[in-house]
């Protein structure tokens, strides 16, 4: 069986084919970082736009790499929620477009799930249950997962997503779009503990986040050491070091909390944020102190990919769980909304 995925929730158009024998055969990805970076943050309609321009010749270029033809596949995924409605449009149209005159099945996926699913592409796949840590620029979770469909969650923000205040907090020190890579880099030049923020929501019990606080202490930081709205270098990355540890020791804090109530030995962690260098380092440790193991994506595979929604693609056609003519999507999708059983 050889899936096409399609991938267009947000700023990258991912496409790539997954054969159930071969693993991962053809991976293509274009993202859409200098196109938004002028405007600070991700413009819909640009963003709908590239889509357009973009899927086709990529769904072109991946079959070339893979050295097939469309009579080769054998049905198509697409990402049909959550994310931007004119960008999953895009995806969607055109996957269910393709799988009709193919004559393949088609199956809407959900965007979260193919990260959820996404360290399944490695060699050494987690084993189910596993506690599912998924954070990146719009959504930070904590879920419980017992196996394809049998997903529960458990924690999530009630305001910012960790990658959003990741990026917010580095707009305020001056960097450009996207910032949160930038500000983990910045903070590699710190020279120590010389700033303390808050642990949101680590004073009570509880799995949710809240980040907009942190964000707002930040602020409230870089404000009381600027001149004329000028900032010392040092002092930018004592800032970013501050807040890059305060929010990776609350993930950290939230997640052993998670292990301790599911009582489950296996972590996996995705989404964009995933790739951190920090929150891997702690969660590693974490992990080895509980005699557990925890799971990532490669790099490549933090961050929004066809790879993904081409496995989760093939588990559900496997399960013959097929989309039907009707092409919808869902900007607002629970993942609860998947369950089965």
């Amino acid at each position: 069986m050889k899936i096409l995925g399609i991938e267009t929730s947000c700023d990258e158009t991912g496409i790539a084919i997954y054969d159930d024998v071969n693993g991962l055969i053809a991976n293509q990805l274009y993202s859409q970082i200098k196109l938004h970076a002028d405007y600070g943050g991700v413009v819909p309609e640009l963003a709908s736009r590239d889509h357009i321009r973009k899927t086709v010749p990529l769904i072109q270029a991946a079959l070339k790499q893979a050295n097939l033809t469309a009579h080769d596949i054998d049905g198509v995924a697409y990402t049909a929620g959550p994310g931007l409605i004119g960008a999953l449009m895009v995806g969607a149209s055109i996957g269910r477009s393709l799988a009709y005159a193919w004559n393949v099945p088609a199956v809407a996926v959900h965007h979260m799930e193919g990260h959820l699913l996404a360290p399944m592409l490695e060699d050494n796949p987690p084993e189910f249950p596993f506690v599912a840590l998924l954070v990146s620029g719009g959504h930070t979770q904590l879920i419980s997962v017992t196996g394809i469909g049998k997903y529960e969650l458990i924690g999530e923000s009630i305001d910012d997503a960790a990658g959003e205040a990741f990026d917010k907090t580095a707009k305020l020190l001056g960097l450009d779009y996207p910032g949160g890579a930038k500000l983990s880099k910045l903070a590699e030049q710190s020279s120590g503990a010389r700033f303390h923020f808050p642990r949101p929501m680590t004073d009570r019990p509880g799995l949710d986040f809240s980040f907009s606080g942190l964000k707002t202490a930040a602020a409230n930081m870089i404000h009381q050491h600027s001149d004329n709205n000028i900032i010392d270098p040092q002092t930018k990355a004592d800032i970013a070091r501050a807040f890059e540890d305060a929010l990776v020791d609350t993930l950290v804090i939230k997640v052993r909390r998670a292990l301790e109530q599911t009582k489950f030995k296996n972590l996996v962690v995705a989404g964009g944020v995933s790739a951190n260098k920090t929150l891997r380092t702690k969660l590693t440790e974490l992990m080895h102190q509980r005699k557990g193991k925890v799971f990532y994506p490669r790099l490549e595979f933090c961050t929004d990919n066809g790879a993904m929604i081409a496995y989760a693609g093939m588990i559900h056609l496997k399960e013959r769980q097929y989309s039907d003519l009707v092409i919808s999507v869902k900007p607002r999708w629970p993942l609860s909304d998947l369950n089965v059983g």
